[in-house]
């Protein structure tokens, strides 16, 4: 154990604060630390640290980025100083720390998990919607009809009547595609959630919009119990979805096998319709009009009040990960009043972080901030905003988040007085324009409050919160490149598994998603339980994770790869996975190194994206990734090219 690792650990400690630690561990890329408080503790101090890359509060854990082999020999050292309880490794994680603590984090993350895990699936066919109902609304528009000689009048009736069947079927159906996803979310059957989803908007009851407006009348069960169908009903589908899987569960657990095939659907449907019908669901559908009517109400306040208040408490929704919990209410709302205020008013968030990304990119000096800015400026374009959340608003102080927090705020304040609301949701800062054509009223105020929002973002960054770091130059920076092919035979590496491609950016991880570990791709395996793990190239295992969920693999040529199944696998301690091959050994590329049960980790709630990471990417002058959308291991899906420095100057001078 060398002294810079000691000294390192001993700085580590002395700014978390050893008596502010209740517990440590670690993973492939990161110290893990639980902590009583964690705002005592100076990140800026942290960062600053040799071989530190970044840090990241998130599950509850204070985690100090290091990388891949020096993190190992860090932990490793604070374990021998003895100064913390360090726990990598043993059963009994959770009880050093605050039992009632640990217990409401996991409940408020799987509560996460499970909306986004029960309506992202459902997202694509309602944005879709959105943009079928916006098409119709822009080619049966009176002026857009004037240009050709045509008024609605002519349009056929026939026409109109087939149009809609693109533009109502999905909330005419909703709960169905619902309780679908829930049961498929909770393992059970979703072929039965389908059936009790139609049930609830049964064209033999009355329909709820109907009896809302009067039209029709609902059935009165004994002649007490007002019996209705569900449609716009979102909260009761959920409801039903949950009870229904759970009851199917419990049946089949319970079945004798010669009964189950029949009797479990039977007793599952007729237990799910029973506890909606009578009672659950009419109080369930109640709750949720309050809720729509109370957001509505918000949204309403004179002078912009709850647009402000919305468009600002988002950037700090997304701060802290409860923001997926609004997806819930941004369809009660669509499914009940056929728009969608909410995400016009949260949207703002991402156009106030263009505004930002943008000047710290224009003012920056150092390379390195210059290209983590463009990068976040390119991901929030299409919605995705945690590299800048994380690589640039809360990196260097919080004037930025301030920033962002301020003029999203304001823009989501105008937009409300203005009465903009969106037909669909989905669809964020570039692709999100496509939720306003229906109305040109609605466009062309989201347009010009959308690019007002950023530039009055870009001028206040420039003016208030440029971090002065940013302002002096990379130390060392190398002069008089150029650039030169690499003749090496392992430039390349290969895809451990198979899958789809999913950019780095797009990974549910901040550390690995800003680019702080290094450059890579994710690829999302195909739906299947059991997969296998491969080498991506020829090379010796500098790591192998005791919880199989991380490999690391250097090459004859230097590259240096981490193969990372997850994000914060390692809370799982090894369940999912199987380790085929030992820490030090020289691995071909195609070998088998383990396998994992994507199952186990999605039942956990966590994210099973298998990531490749080239941790010392900064060492090459590129790093270029496969334009393919799906690939088989063994298929190479990064290049890495060497850099040479020019000398040539240099002699000159010695002459």
């Amino acid at each position: 154990m060398t002294k810079d690792y000691h000294d390192m650990a001993q700085a580590i400690l002395d700014q978390v604060g050893r008596d502010n630690v209740v517990s440590l561990t670690h993973c492939q890329t990161r110290l893990r630390f639980v902590v009583k408080n964690r705002k005592q503790i100076d990140d800026k101090a942290i960062e600053k640290i040799d071989h530190v890359q970044g840090v990241f509060y998130g599950s509850g854990q204070y985690q100090v980025i290091i990388g891949t082999g020096v993190v190992n020999d860090v932990y490793a050292t604070i374990d021998q100083m003895g100064a913390v309880n360090t726990i990598y490794g043993k059963d009994d994680t959770e009880t050093a720390t605050d039992n009632n603590a640990v217990e409401e984090k996991s409940w408020v993350k799987r509560l996460m998990a499970m909306l986004s895990g029960i309506f992202i699936p459902i997202i694509p066919v309602i944005a879709a919607t959105g943009l079928f109902l916006g098409l119709k609304s822009a080619f049966t528009n009176a002026q857009v009809l004037k240009l050709f000689g045509a008024t609605p009048s002519q349009i056929p009736a026939s026409l109109t009547q087939i149009t809609s069947v693109l533009t109502d079927t999905v909330f005419a159906f909703l709960p169905a595609l619902i309780v679908w996803s829930t049961f498929r979310y909770f393992k059970g059957t979703p072929i039965i959630g389908i059936v009790i989803g139609l049930m609830l908007v049964s064209p033999i009851l009355p329909n709820a919009y109907s009896v809302a407006g009067g039209t029709a009348k609902a059935i009165h069960l004994f002649g007490v119990i007002p019996i209705v169908g569900s449609q716009g009903s979102v909260l009761t589908a959920l409801v039903a979805g949950f009870i229904g899987a759970k009851s199917e569960l419990f049946y089949r657990k319970h079945m004798p096998n010669v009964l189950e095939q029949i009797l479990t659907p039977f007793l599952t449907m007729l237990t799910t319709f029973i506890i909606m019908i009578l009672g659950v669901g009419p109080v369930v559908h109640w709750i949720e009009l309050g809720m729509v009517d109370g957001v509505k109400a918000l949204i309403g306040l004179p002078f912009g009040i709850g647009g402000f208040l919305v468009g600002a408490a988002y950037p700090l929704m997304v701060l802290i990960g409860i923001h997926q919990k609004m997806i819930m209410i941004e369809t009660s709302l669509l499914a009940n009043t056929g728009f969608n205020p909410l995400i016009t008013l949260e949207a703002m968030y991402g156009f106030a972080n263009l505004g930002v990304a943008l000047a710290i990119f224009l003012r920056a000096k150092s390379n390195k901030t210059k290209a983590t800015s463009m990068g976040a400026f390119m991901s929030q374009l299409f919605g995705v905003s945690e590299p800048t959340l994380f690589g640039v608003l809360i990196r260097y102080n919080f004037r930025s988040l301030i920033v962002t927090v301020l003029t999203s705020g304001v823009g989501a304040a105008f937009l409300s007085i203005f009465h903009v609301q969106a037909n669909s949701y989905g669809l964020a800062v570039l692709p999100s324009y496509l939720m306003y054509i229906y109305n040109g009223h609605a466009l062309l105020f989201y347009t010009i409050i959308s690019i007002l929002t950023v530039i009055v973002a870009f001028l206040a960054t420039n003016a208030f919160a440029i971090p002065k770091e940013i302002l002096v130059p990379d130390k060392n920076e190398k002069q008089m490149m150029a650039t030169v092919k690499s003749d090496v035979s392992d430039q390349k590496v290969y895809a451990p598994v198979d899958g789809q491609v999913l950019a780095l950016s797009k990974v549910s991880d901040p550390v690995f998603s800003s680019g702080m570990m290094g450059a890579g791709v994710g690829i999302q395996t195909p739906d299947v339980e059991e997969v296998n793990v491969y080498a991506p190239q020829d090379g010796q295992l500098s790591i192998v994770a005791d919880t199989g969920h991380a490999y690391g693999l250097v090459t004859k040529s230097g590259i240096e790869i981490l193969v990372h199944i997850g994000v914060d696998t390692v809370s799982l301690k090894g369940k999912p996975f199987t380790i085929k091959v030992t820490q030090g050994e020289q691995v071909k590329k195609g070998q088998l190194l383990g396998t994992f049960n994507k199952k186990m980790i999605q039942a956990a709630g966590l994210d099973p994206t298998v990531m490749t990471i080239i941790t010392n990417s900064k060492d090459y002058e590129k790093v270029e990734f496969s334009d393919k959308q799906t690939v088989q291991s063994g298929e190479p899906i990064i290049a890495v090219q060497q850099e040479a420095v020019v000398l040539e100057n240099i002699s000159e001078t010695a002459q």
